[in-house]
């Protein structure tokens, strides 16, 4: 998986670049999502890699089946995977667009992991939390784990907070019998 994400990070950089030069975030972001879902589907990605078919069909039937419109320049794009064999790297690149894009708009997704559901209030007043602490916008994902006892796990991105019970009763056991 490391190698794929390796492949797509230099064409993630390069499409994320000309759509940001370009005031075309939004639209890129959809048509390489749209793709990215194509080419993860087995068969096409079956299609793919069958010498029968041009790289000019390939590029044809990834658009098709996406059911987007893409502009000159995207199809450029497109017909510049083809040639190299990377069609099937647009699942890895529109994910590395979208943490490109998430970096550059300063936002984050946060996963809350809680023994117990919070409400509203407590959503808010954590999202301010780490708003204030991250500086950045904050979008905060609940889940709720009865096996922590207490608190919270907060996952950003790679960082992870683990101010849970269970974590804590872990580290004190850690150092009990270190």
């Amino acid at each position: 998986m490391a190698e794929l994400s390796t492949v797509a990070r230099p064409y993630a950089r390069a499409a994320f670049e000309y759509a940001r030069d370009h005031k075309a975030l939004e639209r890129w972001s959809e048509w390489l999502n749209q793709l990215g879902r194509v080419v993860a589907v087995r068969d096409v990605q079956k299609l793919l890699s069958s010498p029968s078919l041009t790289t000019e069909r390939k590029v044809a039937l990834v658009v098709e089946l996406a059911e987007v419109k893409v502009d000159d320049n995207a199809q450029r794009f497109l017909g510049t995977l083809g040639e190299k064999g990377r069609l099937t790297t647009l699942t890895s690149i529109a994910e590395q667009f979208e943490r490109l894009r998430a970096e550059h708009d300063k936002r984050i997704d946060v996963t809350v992991v809680s023994a117990y559901d919070l409400d509203d209030k407590q959503q808010q007043k954590l999202a301010g939390a780490l708003k204030k602490r991250l500086n950045r916008e904050i979008s905060i994902t609940t889940q709720v784990e009865p096996k922590l006892i207490g608190g919270v796990i907060l996952r950003a991105g790679d960082t992870v907070i683990d101010g849970s019970v269970r974590g804590r009763l872990n580290r004190l056991s850690e150092a009990l019998t270190a």
